[in-house]
């Protein structure tokens, strides 16, 4: 599922009755502040932030500017855009690095957020910046933390420094005295959790940072929880002053009212934010490239920085000549798809490319099944049907399904799918990459 691909469809809906308008009315624009309002608080945003938010936009789209003007639609969503960005924070808020290695960084959170996992993740992101990172297991409570930090150390290639049921305060302090003997230049302290906030634990988490004065301290939330995160960030920011909040499940059922509201509620920024299982689905949270997600515009720079991860520069450039010159074959279809696979969650993906909206493609299209369908249909294509496919008619569609055991109505998914991806990539034309 695409990010709050509920709270975009519903702004996209709104939107699209004022694009192109040649002129609006102040009714309309109240009208569709209210629609705005409604969709917000459906997608569970804390009911003071939206009403401050709509009041701002409110206030400067119904201007005289705006009204007069050649696209007053255009103008409201910049409005609304705008908003949107300074709400989640205006800037990507980067890590602290501390003057004397090693750069502590607590982690805390209820259980069930994905503390642990995002500990390995967060790890794996920080040696890809040449960083050399320890992860220290600190939670002494939850049976088997210990031993899954250690699995999640093991995934990522870092190694994780406990001492049991040992109290946590004098591992963290043993443990960032062993950093600094082996040149280990970031230490991550996987703090207990618990079911809910109680004063044990509050108590445990102040020792450990009254002991170690950490970097930072981030807090994990679970997005999925809409308003309760926002209420569990409140009850950790007032006890230990925390520096930012990272945001999990983000690729889940989330309806986005947690990514709207922390900052507005708290005053700490979103640092960043986990799209998936995977170790390398961690994300910087950009307030202006979200917003521009949740709008429905896209997110060009984002799919840049995945398409560096999965693509080299020579390949990118050999594809974007492919489609410039109009030469992107079937058989550069199921290699850009591998490619996208290894980007991460299609949908999500999907999601960055401006215009992709509009095609109603979805994971289930490009599921692994699916895929081993499609590679088996173009094998059995001759080369002059791989290059153009525009040739392949009734009778070949027969003899293609027979010859990969499949049915020429898969014959006629793949088709579909390939000009779907030329047009996406047309679309790519001109950004600072080509992304595939």
């Amino acid at each position: 599922m695409a990010l709050f691909s509920g709270l975009s469809e519903r702004l996209n809906h709104i939107f699209s009755k004022m694009r192109n308008r040649g002129k609006l009315t102040e009714l309309e624009i109240k009208q569709a502040m209210r629609e705005i309002r409604i969709a917000l608080l459906e997608a569970d945003v804390n009911f003071k932030v939206v009403k401050d938010f709509i009041a701002s936009v409110s206030e400067k789209a119904v201007g005289e500017d705006i009204l007069n003007s050649l696209t007053p639609g255009q103008q409201v969503i910049k409005i609304v855009n705008d908003e949107l960005i300074a709400l989640m924070g205006s800037s990507n808020s980067k890590l602290a690095v501390a003057s004397k290695p090693p750069t502590v960084i607590m982690m805390c959170g209820l259980q069930g957020a994905g503390k642990t996992t995002f500990c390995g993740k967060l790890a794996q992101f920080l040696t890809k910046q040449g960083k050399k990172p320890m992860l220290v297991g600190c939670d002494i409570y939850r049976p088997a933390a210990i031993n899954q930090l250690k699995v999640v150390g093991r995934s990522v290639n870092t190694p994780v420094f406990e001492k049991g049921t040992q109290n946590p305060v004098r591992t963290a302090k043993e443990a960032i005295a062993e950093a600094s003997y082996k040149g280990y230049d970031t230490v991550i302290l996987d703090t207990a959790g618990r079911l809910h906030i109680d004063e044990a634990l509050m108590t445990e988490l102040k020792d450990i940072k009254s002991e170690v004065s950490p970097a930072e301290i981030l807090l994990v939330v679970d997005s999925m929880t809409g308003q309760d995160a926002v209420t569990v960030a409140s009850s950790f920011n007032e006890q230990l002053d925390i520096t930012g909040v990272v945001l999990t499940k983000l690729d889940g059922d989330t309806r986005g009212g947690a990514a709207l509201s922390i900052r507005a509620v708290t005053g700490k920024p979103i640092k960043f934010c986990g799209t998936g299982e995977k170790t390398g689905d961690i994300e910087p949270f950009y307030p202006d490239r979200m917003a521009s997600r949740i709008l429905g515009m896209g997110d060009v720079l984002t799919l840049i920085e995945k398409a560096q991860e999965a693509v080299t520069e020579e390949q990118a450039k050999a594809m974007e000549k492919k489609i410039r010159e109009n030469t992107f074959t079937l058989d550069d279809f199921l290699q850009q798809t591998e490619n996208l696979k290894k980007m991460g969650n299609i949908s999500d993906i999907l999601a960055m490319v401006p215009g992709a909206a509009n095609l109603k493609i979805s994971e289930k299209d490009l599921d692994e099944k699916r895929m081993e369908h499609f590679k088996a249909i173009i094998r059995s294509m001759t080369m002059k049907e791989r290059e153009n496919p525009d040739i392949i008619k009734a009778s070949r569609k027969k003899r293609i399904a027979d010859g990969s055991g499949t049915s020429i109505q898969e014959v006629n998914q793949l088709l579909k799918q390939f000009e779907q991806s030329k047009t996406l990539m047309k679309n790519m034309k001109g950004k600072k990459r080509f992304p595939f």
